[in-house]
């Protein structure tokens, strides 16, 4: 990446699934993500516990020596309903508080294959991103075309003029984990330039406090 600034990234959270998915490569993907992740000394954020895809990723960079840290609703953990996280934990209340605490512990963000819940916390981190309450690079890894779909419709409400062509520039897709990471740590944050006037530091108003759960 000759002639490109790239960013410091120590965290990246990772998304993905509690299943493992139809396909053995999702699953090998997970592990090469964390390979990656442990040679490159980058630490990993993620949901807790050691189901699916999330066990895979979090299992190969602890075995790479790598921190790992898994934010989990303090629900979640009754009766132990998702095995036992693989490295700190912390509980949290809601799964709004989960998804806070991730944003402000990462650099960056990567998804990988999984359900609605995947999908919500890519969305909010990107819908986060357009508002300019973060400005930290957000990526999928798109194994065996798993996210094609979604990568069309995206484009095609950019056709449609519900996202902008600045906001399309946030979502970020490569199919290797390297690559991925390659690109996150090159990616420039463009702000909106109305969007970009929005005060979101927190004050003594609570009014004025910030709204995570706004949502576009």
């Amino acid at each position: 990446m000759e002639g490109v600034s790239v960013r410091k990234i120590k965290k990246i959270c990772v998304f993905c699934g509690a299943n493992s998915g139809k396909d053995v490569a999702f699953v090998n993907a997970a592990f090469h993500l964390g390979e990656v992740l442990g040679k490159r000394k980058i630490d990993l954020v993620y949901g807790g516990g050691k189901l699916g895809l999330m066990g895979c990723v979090s299992t190969a960079v602890a075995q790479h020596e790598r921190k790992v840290l898994g934010i989990i609703p303090s629900a979640f953990t009754v009766n132990n309903l998702v095995g036992e996280t693989c490295g700190k934990e912390i509980k949290v209340a809601t799964m709004q508080e989960r998804l806070v605490m991730m944003m402000e512990l990462s650099d960056a963000f990567i998804a990988l294959p999984g359900g609605f819940g995947t999908l919500e916390e890519l969305f909010q981190m990107i819908s986060w991103a357009q508002l300019n309450i973060h400005n930290k690079p957000i990526g999928v890894l798109n194994i065996n075309g798993f996210f094609n779909g979604l990568l069309s419709f995206v484009d095609h409400a950019v056709k449609q003029e519900f996202i902008t062509p600045r906001a399309r520039k946030i979502l970020i897709s490569a199919t290797t984990a390297d690559e991925l990471v390659d690109k996150l740590q090159a990616f420039r944050f463009e702000p909106d330039p109305a969007l970009s006037k929005l005060k979101w530091s927190p004050s003594s108003s609570q009014k004025e406090k910030l709204d995570l759960t706004l949502r576009l």
